[in-house]
């Protein structure tokens, strides 16, 4: 599962981030508002571990953007203010559980693992978009209710677009969330092209109503009808 932290006390999110990682969880940090929303543009996370109160913006407004943009990714607001008004107003928004300051590491892995748990299905966490539903969990993809083999890089490519619905995605912002953070080291994204042009063709070749189409200069943006 990977996570991201905005949080803007530096040793908290050091201690947070130490623990979380040995725990087993991918762990990335922001610090502030604009960092935080350039990492969301740009990678994809299971779960956001949200400071209320940060430098630049309100994590509310954060989480408000979240929950209208992003398909079933899951926020815990982690904030000192124990104010009842704010708490409300973050449920409301849709965040999926509030844990006020100071918590023990261990009570903090705990919520992370059942609000992972409440957002699947027996088990599946599904996404759906046209004649196509993805599930996560088992890499099953389906279309017009007929299994399709994907390979590990095509599935999470998939995923990627079907989380963010109408987006139009950077080329390199793509490689970047399905390949790794260090993606810019390499020469050329040929690799990027081989596995969008064989994702294309499979959703085609299984009747899909979605398609991947190309932005020039660019990057790509996923078409549901």
């Amino acid at each position: 599962m990977k996570l991201l932290i905005i949080e803007d006390e530096a040793s908290l999110q050091e201690l947070m981030t130490s623990f979380l990682k040995k725990e087993g969880y991918i762990v990335e940090n922001a610090m502030d508002y604009s960092a935080a929303m350039d990492k969301l543009g740009s990678y994809s996370y299971d779960c956001i571990l949200l400071d209320i109160n940060l430098p630049g913006g309100s994590g509310l407004d954060i989480l408000e953007y979240v929950k209208k943009s992003f398909n079933r990714l899951n926020v815990i607001i982690i904030s000192a203010r124990d104010s009842i008004d704010d708490k409300v107003r973050g449920l409301e928004l849709g965040a999926d559980d509030y844990l006020a300051k100071p918590f023990h590491l261990a009570e903090l892995s705990a919520r992370i693992r059942s609000v992972a748990r409440r957002s699947r299905n027996d088990g599946e966490l599904t996404y759906k978009a046209g004649n196509v539903v993805v599930e996560d969990v088992s890499q099953r993809l389906t279309v017009a209710g007929k299994e399709v083999s994907l390979l590990k890089k095509e599935f999470d490519i998939l995923k990627y677009f079907l989380m963010r619905p109408g987006h139009t995605v950077d080329k390199v912002v793509l490689a970047e969330a399905v390949w790794g953070d260090h993606i810019d080291q390499a020469d050329d994204f040929q690799f990027v092209y081989a596995q969008i042009k064989n994702l294309r063709r499979k959703l085609a070749d299984a009747g899909a109503d979605i398609e991947i189409k190309s932005v020039y200069g660019f990057g790509y943006k996923l078409m549901i009808p």
